[in-house]
């Protein structure tokens, strides 16, 4: 347990680990913390972080934290102030998933992952923002705005995307809004926006967290997961959300381990592969440092580092742009102006269907609709769809064949730190490229730990991600605990300053 006496001042620079032994001990209550918490928020519009804030849910929740702390009868994550992404479903409070065909939602039903960060007590402070339907790499296509990254560029003031499509939880972490906030990781979703934003993201297996209740965009490759400040912080909230659900007939009916414990920093004789794919020409040369120095702090820890390849990697960007935007256009099928959201009335069932989805759906989400519909339809399914599936199975392969030899994969998270607001914003084959390191684990369905471990030459933090076996967490954490203890990365956002937290 953390000693109370090495916490800091302000509560909203707690790590959750230390805030969950500060309250355990009654060094402050869970209204105490949540309260610093939204008076942060209240500072924080300029983020543009949140979509909805629920700081009169939160203050209830936290009430009823203090009661169970008292009688002893409380959760792993009791009294702990969260983001939730406005992907999940919520109970009473508006769902839109960043989108105007959403707008008014509001869910009957709590998504599973939501249901267990709540029975274990965790305190919602609202509902993050995001690309429209988890739809980009930026958090630009957001129906409610885009959200900034709190970090900013050396002696420049320029707004800095915070990574998508979960930058909104990203952006809240990093900036101290929250103590953790949940993202879904589709093809990068996770690990792109937490190393944007200097924080740990952590993609779980497939699997592993429950779909339910979560609104879909790729049902083949979507995983919620948590973002943290710290590794041991990802450890806490994952054993929270994850388990077998019986409504989600993806969730894959294993036990889930007590990461916490998995955590002892000793990794020799770990096997540490990279992937020689990775390193392409034209690959940043501060990345390919950052890279060079996170394998030697490996090596330095008693891991051996190696290379390996992972040969289809080149088709995996082209393989997930079919993939993902085929069962896009099916998943979204759904939003019609008929049952729930957003209607535009028309002369006919038709046209009201043609004048809902055009006053509803973004370009991006447009976009990948059409495309997805292309790749599906009859004469081009054989050619795109299928192929790109028989594509996907050797991309896989290639990791098995890896994980033969190595324990773990290290390579950067990104190709590049955070780029301005306005940069490549009439380019979306540039904007895919941001997740052209992401997106092979997502294929595979593998779990993924960006961590962050050191800042570009203009000052921005740069991640570095693991990748580890199907269901094995427990080293992708391992691992990570030790890079993020080597790295030492403490640096804080611009933002903190700005508002004189500094």
């Amino acid at each position: 347990m953390e000693s109370t006496s090495s916490l800091p001042a302000d509560l909203t620079d707690l790590t959750l680990v230390q805030a969950r032994s500060g309250l355990e001990q009654g060094t402050f209550s869970p209204t105490e913390l949540v309260q610093a918490h939204l008076d942060r928020l209240e500072k924080a519009d300029a983020l543009n972080a949140f979509i909805t804030k629920t700081p009169d849910l939160a203050l209830a929740q936290a009430e009823r934290a203090e009661k169970r702390l008292r009688d002893r009868t409380h959760g792993p994550l009791e009294g702990i102030p969260l983001g939730i992404k406005d992907l999940f479903c919520t109970e009473g409070v508006e769902t839109t998933a960043a989108s105007r065909i959403l707008k008014g939602f509001i869910p009957p039903y709590e998504s599973t992952v939501t249901d267990k960060l709540f029975q274990a007590g965790a305190v919602m402070l609202g509902k993050t923002n995001l690309d429209e339907f988890a739809m980009g790499s930026s958090n630009k296509t957001s129906a409610a705005g885009p959200c900034l990254n709190p970090w900013r560029r050396a002696g420049d003031d320029e707004a800095l995307v915070p990574g998508g499509s979960s930058g909104g939880s990203a952006s809240a972490v990093s900036a101290r809004l929250v103590l953790g906030a949940t993202g879904t990781d589709t093809g990068g979703s996770i690990r792109q926006p937490a190393a944007f934003c200097g924080i740990v993201g952590l993609k779980p297996t497939y699997g592993r967290c429950s779909r339910w209740g979560i609104v879909a965009f790729a049902s083949s490759l979507d995983q919620a997961g948590p973002m943290t400040r710290t590794v041991h912080d990802a450890a806490v909230m994952l054993r929270a959300m994850a388990g077998h659900d019986p409504r989600d007939s993806t969730s894959a009916p294993v036990e889930v381990p007590n990461y916490e414990a998995a955590l002892t920093g000793d990794i020799r004789g770990l096997r540490v592969g990279l992937p020689r794919e990775y390193r392409p020409d034209g690959l940043d040369p501060e990345m390919a440092a950052l890279w060079d120095k996170g394998a030697q702090m490996l090596r330095d820890a008693g891991a051996e580092v190696v290379e390996v390849s992972l040969p289809h990697t080149r088709y995996a960007l082209a393989t997930y742009y079919i993939v993902a935007p085929a069962e896009a256009s099916s998943n979204l099928a759904r939003y019609d102006g008929v049952r729930y959201g957003l209607r535009v009335e028309g002369a006919s069932l038709d046209e009201m269907y043609c004048k809902t989805r055009a006053a509803g759906f973004g370009s991006e989400v447009r976009r990948r609709i059409l495309i997805g519909t292309y790749a599906l339809s009859a004469g081009y399914y054989d050619a795109y769809y299928l192929k790109a599936q028989r594509v996907r199975a050797r991309i896989a392969d290639d990791f098995r064949q890896a994980f033969r030899d190595v324990d773990v994969l290290l390579t950067p998270t990104t190709p590049t730190a955070a780029f301005g607001l306005n940069e490549t914003i009439d380019d979306p084959i540039t904007m895919y490229l941001n997740d052209v390191f992401t997106v092979p684990t997502s294929l595979a369905g593998l779990p993924g730990l960006s961590i962050p471990v050191g800042l570009s030459s203009k000052g921005l933090p740069i991640g570095l991600q693991l990748i580890g076996r199907h269901f094995d967490e427990e080293t992708v954490l391992n691992a990570g605990l030790v890079l993020e203890r080597a790295a030492a990365f403490t640096h804080r956002p611009a933002f903190l300053t700005d508002t004189g937290e500094a």
